[in-house]
């Protein structure tokens, strides 16, 4: 289908692009971007006055719980509410169940994605077998089924010459690792960030070292094994200092942060509210000034929603037993956006986080518009408010944003030059 996108404010962070201009987009590819290609005559036409056009957004961290957890959502449910979000392409994490460690697994991800037709998937692989910890997944069994990465979760691993093994077997295949780093001991037990609030409240904290222990750690073994590493859910001021230093150093490291750590704080467990449980959990006011520097610099160069839908019984129990997440991709525009109207980053900066960067993180092939290139953007209208909630699409409904008056409206998601979700 022939499909023509007329006067939009067109940005590119990737290319520096940011002006008025027409998009022109055939077969799910951009073909033009300005005048139309001679004996190019749209089917279809889009004015796009007011509205800005940017690529795609890019999430590197959305559970779509499915297979296995069909309560909390699905691949059609999640991806839909991905598009809503102006998500054109995601990561699903590999907790599933079975496990996503075997490429049957992968597969039928894959093959569920394309029937949704929401948003393209791209799976990470798990870097142990059950996400044990104990002994390697089928690497490159789960690569050649279309895995773009490997992780472990929080679980990490049993043993570090164990980890350090799977970092050099993945160097080899100049695989890319992704890692949570927190400790395990000391995080055991944890509920809230260590401080004044959680003392108050008489939760037992997480200290930010065991986030930076385990940071410092696997920073030394990406150095030593030479692996292709993201760092994933970062949380700490400290956290953002230790990374900084190592791409000083010219390590291959980058990092993202979950949104809803660039907005909230550890202030928000003050009523107890099972919303605000989250693992890594919130943390301080400093922390959260820092992770916002990292992402203005361009340290954290991905911004993702770390979206975990749960059913409405499992946030329903005491703060301690409920289960951490917070439901938020289709909220991922303008959430993010509330970083522009506060004025912390600028409008193309923002973008940047969302699309180019993370895609340049995993190497995806997302996160630009470019003649030839796929057809994969988002359409939105900076001058509209979104209300959170009024029309929610994800399964899950734990989300501490319904209500909020959101600025930005995400008007059309398009994938392959196919709108997938209309506003």
């Amino acid at each position: 289908m022939k499909l023509s996108i007329l006067g939009a404010r067109v940005i590119d962070p990737s290319s520096g692009l940011d002006q008025t201009t027409d998009l022109h987009l055939e077969a799910g590819k951009i073909v033009a971007i300005g005048a139309a290609p001679n004996g190019f005559n749209a089917v279809t036409t889009i004015d796009a006055k007011g509205l800005v056009a940017a690529p795609g957004l890019v999430d590197l961290s959305v559970a779509l719980r499915e297979p296995g957890y069909s309560r909390k959502g699905s691949i059609a449910s999640e991806t839909r509410a991905a598009a809503a979000g102006g998500v054109t392409s995601l990561c699903c994490p590999p907790r599933t169940k079975p496990v996503l460690d075997t490429s049957a697994v992968a597969e039928l991800i894959l093959d569920r994605a394309r029937e949704a037709g929401n948003s393209k998937v791209f799976p990470i692989g798990a870097l142990s077998k059950g996400l044990e910890g104990e002994q390697l997944a089928e690497l490159i069994a789960l690569r050649d089924a279309g895995c773009v990465a490997f992780g472990n979760g929080l679980e990490g691993f049993r043993s570090t010459r164990t980890l350090c093994r799977a970092l050099e077997y993945a160097a080899t295949f100049d695989l890319t690792v992704i890692f949570h780093s927190q400790d395990r001991d000391l995080a055991e037990g944890g509920l809230a960030h260590e401080g004044a609030t959680a003392s108050f409240l008489g939760l037992p904290g997480i200290p930010e070292s065991a986030e930076t222990v385990a940071l410092a750690r696997d920073l030394l073994l990406v150095e030593q094994s030479g692996v292709r590493a993201h760092f994933s859910q970062l949380t700490s001021a400290r956290g953002v200092e230790l990374i900084a230093q190592a791409q000083a150093r010219g390590l291959p490291v980058t990092a993202d942060v979950a949104l809803y750590q660039l907005i909230l704080t550890d202030e928000a467990l003050i009523d107890f509210s099972s919303l605000y449980h989250v693992q890594p959990p919130l943390r301080s006011r400093a922390d959260r000034d820092a992770l916002r520097e990292a992402v203005k610099s361009g340290v954290v160069q991905a911004i993702s929603s770390h979206h975990q839908p749960h059913e409405r019984d499992a946030k329903l129990a005491p703060f301690g037993a409920t289960e951490p997440g917070i439901s938020s991709v289709e909220l991922l525009l303008p959430l993010a956006l509330t970083l522009v109207q506060d004025g912390l980053l600028e409008l193309p900066t923002l973008l940047a986080r969302l699309s180019a960067g993370p895609a340049a993180a995993l190497r995806l092939p997302a996160g630009k518009l470019v003649e030839g290139g796929p057809a994969d953007l988002v359409l939105f209208d900076p001058a509209s408010s979104t209300v959170a909630g009024e029309r929610w699409l994800s399964k899950g409904e734990n989300c501490p944003f319904l209500g909020h008056s959101l600025p930005g409206a995400v008007r059309y998601t398009l994938v392959d030059g196919h709108i997938s979700y209309q506003g």
